[in-house]
């Protein structure tokens, strides 16, 4: 048999589980029979319906936290893209027939994504194992052990996922101070090269510690109509890769002020995070502009490569420069570098990982998404360009790495 051959919704419904899709925003999209039946819903009590508009915690019981942990490990998923196994959870049903009657009930839940062609989550299956009825009837077969068991059982994931949200609520806080730490540390549109049409873009990761780890900058340069612009990426998030990328933002702003050019920039960056903590496999880009001679010189210490946009529409990549990541070679060797030239009204976009890669993706398709996008918005200015392009290319649910943007209208 084909697979054109099967009929996948009604092999959906026959499954003896209790399975029900949502869309992301947590909006069921289809329950199978065994998922209406053993809820004691119908199918428009149900679809097109906010999941916890449906199955609200019991209000009768303040400590209830199952609805919560439940929509936790939801958008856990979301932002992940990856399946969630559950602990066992109580959360109790309001009688259909007896309103304000609730139900106590036990559940085993799973979630698990359903992505497109681009590695965005589409749909969520929500399968759902009761064991209310085990648990009763352990209780009452089994004896007073069993019952002190059980409960037990209960108490124990109930501590756990106290501890869970204890943690994420101080990795919440790590964030916030990070981020903070972060904003401080990173230029705005108005340091440096401010006499240019530069948009500088930001978008820290989903999550309590994926943050951080990215970076930009732009100086200006001795001698000439000349700009330096920078973007990089530290391996690992939170407090240390912020500092660890104040540390190098700084160091090659720095350098790129008296070098030569981008690669012994990029050489003597190299020298740096060999002595600091932190900084082994960064990987970071630096173009020279020169505003008066119309060229862009160029080096990548194993960055995705920056894009230059002409006003024809023409993309050029600026790939042919590039080395392994900072501190990658026990023996530092000479960088290369490259240069390439541009006409009035060329756009240079330099970018981080974040923005183009994609689970079970090859690193070409965000390329050619990212130069896509470009080229169709390419008449608009530099801010409502980098709008336009964060909007496009990123998750909606938002992304799982930093991604950091800058767009230069040459």
């Amino acid at each position: 048999m084909t697979d054109t051959a099967i009929d996948y919704a009604a092999v959906f419904q026959g499954l003896p589980g209790m399975v029900a899709l949502l869309t992301p925003d947590l909006v069921y999209a289809d329950a199978n029979e065994e998922f209406l039946r053993m809820s004691g819903r119908t199918r428009e009590q149900v679809v097109g319906r906010f999941l916890f508009d449906v199955f609200p915690d019991n209000p009768n019981d303040h400590a209830a936290t199952g609805m919560r942990n439940l929509e936790t490990s939801l958008r856990r998923v979301v932002a992940t893209g990856e399946r969630d196994t559950m602990a066992l959870q109580r959360y109790d049903v309001e009688s259909t027939t007896c309103p304000g009657k609730w139900d106590e009930r036990y559940w085993s839940p799973v979630n698990a994504p359903v992505l497109d062609e681009d590695g965005k989550v589409v749909l969520l299956v929500h399968r759902v194992e009761e064991v209310t009825e085990l648990i009763r009837a352990r209780g009452t077969s089994g004896g007073s052990r069993t019952r002190v068991l059980e409960a037990e059982l209960y108490t124990r994931a109930r501590e756990l996922q106290e501890v869970n949200e204890r943690l994420r609520s101080a990795h919440a806080r790590e964030r916030e101070v990070a981020l903070a730490l972060q904003d401080a540390m990173l230029p705005t549109r108005r340091q440096g090269a401010s006499h240019h049409r530069i948009a500088v873009r930001y978008r820290p990761a989903v999550g309590s510690l994926n943050v951080c780890g990215d970076w930009y900058d732009v100086v200006d340069l001795v001698g000439g109509n000349r700009i330096g612009v920078s973007v990089g990426d530290i391996v690992g998030h939170g407090l240390a890769a912020a500092g660890v990328m104040g540390q190098l933002r700084s160091a090659l702003s720095a350098t790129s002020r008296v070098a030569d050019g981008p690669a012994q920039a990029l050489d003597v960056l190299g020298r740096y995070a060999n002595v600091v903590d932190g900084a082994e496999s960064a990987t970071v880009v630096t173009t020279f502009v020169d505003f008066d001679h119309h060229t862009i010189t160029y080096s990548s210490a194993g960055h995705p490569p920056p894009v230059l946009v002409h006003p024809d529409g023409r993309v050029e990549f600026l790939d042919r420069a590039t080395d392994p990541p900072l501190d990658a070679r026990p023996d530092p060797m000479p960088r290369p570098q490259a240069h390439t030239t541009f006409s009035r009204g060329s756009t240079l976009v330099l970018y981080t990982d974040g923005l183009i890669e994609r689970r079970r993706e090859d690193i070409d398709k965000g390329l050619a998404r990212l130069a896509d996008s470009l080229v169709r918005h390419r008449n608009t200015d530099p801010e409502a360009l980098a709008d336009a392009v964060l909007l496009e290319l990123l998750p909606h649910g938002g992304a799982t790495d930093d991604t950091a943007l800058i767009i230069v209208r040459l």
